[in-house]
């Protein structure tokens, strides 16, 4: 009997040592700097006891979202990360591993300075966790930061009191994360929507949008004022192209802004905003309460679901994630990005 309960024993600290021994360990991809400054990014074994926030909580992600913050942190923007190697991936999907409740993390730190969701494993403080609403967790990661902060302009836009009866909603970098969610979005609200694009205009056609502008509808112009097209307006592109646009929207109107891929100046006027009374607001998708984003998680997971968004993305293992975010930089990424680390290169 003894010698039962000693084995017993002995069985109990190997598993136990051998469950540790594997958590402990996971894969990731990381981003490291060259002797010559430059940056790549590889697969690498890390250590969960590495991680930081020691007193947080650790999560097994199953899913994260490529967006462009990502491919910056991976090319070595040290705007978005200060110190490298380092795991980016702004948006997680997963579960706790103290008790296997299906969680989900976007913004405020994550993948920034602490290692994000291109890894198997991060380790966050507890008020940075979401519940998941959505009866798939993965799908999350279809929408990401990206897709909330698309419900995030949309919602900023209705709390400002703008109907479908106001007239046309233009949006721009149109095929982008941000901007194919909100497309369908406001189409399926009832709004007419406008879209600008670089790209072939299909894609936008069916996710709903009435008519598709090139990029060209928004060249620098010299004078302060244009004919007014727009009744409001989604700008995920900033720059240049949000001066414009700010002279082409109708009095009263109002444009959300909540990107910077073409730049972070603006160079306008006071005339759109004293002579046609317009609103420039802004919207932060990182650091605002967490309350906020679980509503529009809700919200994505019910009433404003997009399936034809969900139905488009694209499912991608880690040792494809080089060439996607990539095509970011490039400007040739569109639709939505899924980050699967089940998908390795043996299994695609």
């Amino acid at each position: 009997m003894l010698m039962w309960a000693s084995l017993q024993s002995v069985t109990s600290k190997r598993l136990t040592h051998q469950l540790t021994r594997s958590m402990s360990s996971y894969q990731a991809w990381q981003v490291a700097q060259k002797e010559d400054g430059s940056f790549w990014g590889h697969e690498e074994t890390l250590n969960t006891d590495d991680l930081p926030h020691g007193s947080g909580i650790l999560i097994k992600v199953s899913h994260s979202s490529l967006n462009y913050k990502d491919a910056l942190s991976a090319n070595g923007n040290k705007g978005v990360t200060r110190k490298f190697p380092h795991t980016p991936g702004i948006d997680a999907v997963g579960r706790r591993v103290d008790d296997d409740s299906p969680v989900l993390v976007t913004g405020y730190d994550l993948g920034m300075n602490t290692n994000g969701g291109f890894g198997e494993y991060i380790k966050v403080p507890e008020e940075w966790i979401a519940s998941v609403p959505f009866a798939n967790p993965r799908v999350s990661m279809i929408y990401g930061t990206a897709g909330l902060t698309a419900g995030l302009c949309v919602q900023k836009l209705r709390k400002i009191g703008a109907t479908p009866q106001d007239g046309k909603v233009v949006i721009t970098g149109a095929t982008g994360s941000v901007g194919s969610v909100a497309v369908e979005l406001l189409t399926m609200l009832g709004f007419d929507v406008v879209a600008i694009s670089g790209k072939a205009p299909k894609h936008l056609l069916e996710l709903g949008a009435k008519e598709v502008l090139p990029r060209s509808a928004l060249e620098a112009t010299k004078k302060p004022l244009v004919k007014p097209l727009f009744a409001h307006a989604i700008d995920t592109v900033g720059g240049r192209p949000l001066a414009e646009l700010l002279k082409q929207i109708q009095p009263g109107g109002s444009v959300v802004c909540c990107g910077m891929v073409t730049g972070v100046g603006l160079e306008t006027t006071v005339l759109p905003f004293i002579l046609r009374g317009i609103n420039l607001l802004g919207v932060d998708s990182v650091e605002i309460p967490l309350s906020e984003k679980q509503a529009i998680w809700d919200l994505l997971a019910g009433d404003w679901a997009c399936p034809k968004t969900e139905a488009s993305a694209k499912y991608i293992g880690r040792h494809q994630l080089d060439k996607y975010l990539s095509a970011f930089l490039e400007g040739k990424s569109s639709g939505k990005i899924v980050l699967d680390h089940s998908l390795t290169q043996s299994k695609i």
